[in-house]
């Protein structure tokens, strides 16, 4: 292991600020008395993320907080290579994953942007002092390899242009969004699209009958429920044993007829949106754009009378609890949030689904038939 020490040039003092302060003593607080050390990594941390990096003030203040010896704490800093003992890039400090998947996957590349855009070696300052990199184990994202962290965040299935895209949007200010950076995969998924669980059956509420079972009508209910009952009364009854007195003679057990099912009407939830009886224009939206919904659900929601974007994101919570109801599932809609992507489709623009949809990649939104 490779040895870590203090920095040489270290701050005056360090105190945590108000808003740090009381989160530390509420830390501190759920451990039991004389235990208060266990708080020791929460609060280092909470010093770097203040700080940028841990310095000598700061773990003599938490060892103070803690009654802690200052070796104590000094030795859980030195230990835990997450603990920064040197001042770091203020505005990011790149570490890239170099084990053996994100090795094969391209780091090697990745560091060479470190090299070029920030500093020729690792932990030093780029000019500005906004920068600076190292290389690291494992960061546990090695199906969306190659990777780097940045302070709590991951940035993964990077090449070296999104790479150097990232630090030119940091330098800038830019808002950048944590997780793949590969357009239309989510989170670990296949790169290339799901392979299994694809059939929109699966997904569009038609194989689902709530208080019946999945996948089974009424017909097939009482067929079952009627079965189990006749195989339940034709059970062979055991003799009884012999006694002294001779049993007395029952009557023999009759079958008992299961009950008819009568259907009950089934009285809507909620309040009815705007239903059309025919598209605005002539022609309807692809509502499978949305992800959630497939050709099964947009066959139902067209024969609800629901054929545009606009229909949708104008829903309140009771008209989601109508179209729940009359279309036997329920949570879809607020699950995948049909609201929030239908208003973005029906002000024109895109969401990551609808273009997969648009280039063909999801299975599900395509038309039987090849509709």
């Amino acid at each position: 292991m490779s040895v870590r020490r203090l920095h040489s040039e270290q701050p005056d003092s360090f105190e945590f600020s108000a808003e740090n302060l009381d989160w530390a003593k509420h830390v501190i607080s759920k451990y039991p008395e004389g235990r208060q050390a266990s708080a020791v990594i929460p609060l280092l941390m909470r010093a770097q993320e203040q700080e940028g990096w841990v310095t000598q003030p700061a773990i003599e203040c938490v060892a103070d907080m803690l009654s802690m010896p200052y070796i104590r704490v000094l030795e859980v800093a030195t230990f835990y290579t997450q603990f920064q003992l040197q001042p770091v890039g203020k505005k990011a400090h790149i570490q890239v994953c170099g084990t053996t998947p994100c090795m094969l996957r391209g780091a090697e590349d990745l560091i060479r942007v470190c090299k070029n855009k920030i500093a020729a070696h690792p932990f030093a300052l780029s000019e500005d002092g906004n920068f600076s990199w190292e290389e690291i184990e494992c960061a546990g994202a090695c199906v969306n390899a190659p990777m780097i962290q940045i302070f709590k965040d991951t940035y993964e299935d990077l090449t070296p242009e999104i790479l150097e895209d990232l630090i030119s949007k940091i330098d800038a200010g830019e808002d950048i969004t944590p997780g793949t950076q590969q357009e239309g995969r989510i989170h670990g998924a296949p790169a290339d699209g799901p392979v299994t669980l694809t059939d929109p059956a699966l997904y569009d509420g038609s194989r689902v009958k709530y208080g019946l079972g999945a996948g089974m009508d009424d017909a097939d209910s009482d067929a079952s429920t009627s079965a189990e009952v006749e195989k339940e009364d034709q059970k062979p009854i055991k003799a009884a044993k012999p006694e002294s007195a001779p049993a007395k003679k029952t009557p023999p057990k009759t079958k008992s007829k299961p009950a008819v099912k009568t259907p009950s009407e089934k009285v809507p939830e909620g309040d009815a949106p705007q239903l059309l009886d025919a598209p605005a224009g002539g022609q309807a939206d692809n509502l499978k754009e949305i992800s959630g919904i497939g050709p099964k659900i947009e066959e139902k929601l067209n024969a609800m009378g629901v054929f545009h974007f606009s229909q949708i994101a104008s829903w309140t919570n009771e008209n989601c609890a109508y179209v729940n109801g009359q279309l036997s599932f329920k949570g879809r809609i607020e699950r995948e949030d049909w609201i929030a992507q239908s208003k973005v489709l029906a002000e024109g623009g895109d969401t990551d689904f609808s273009k997969r949809v648009a280039a063909g990649k999801v299975d599900s939104s395509k038309s039987e038939g090849g509709k």
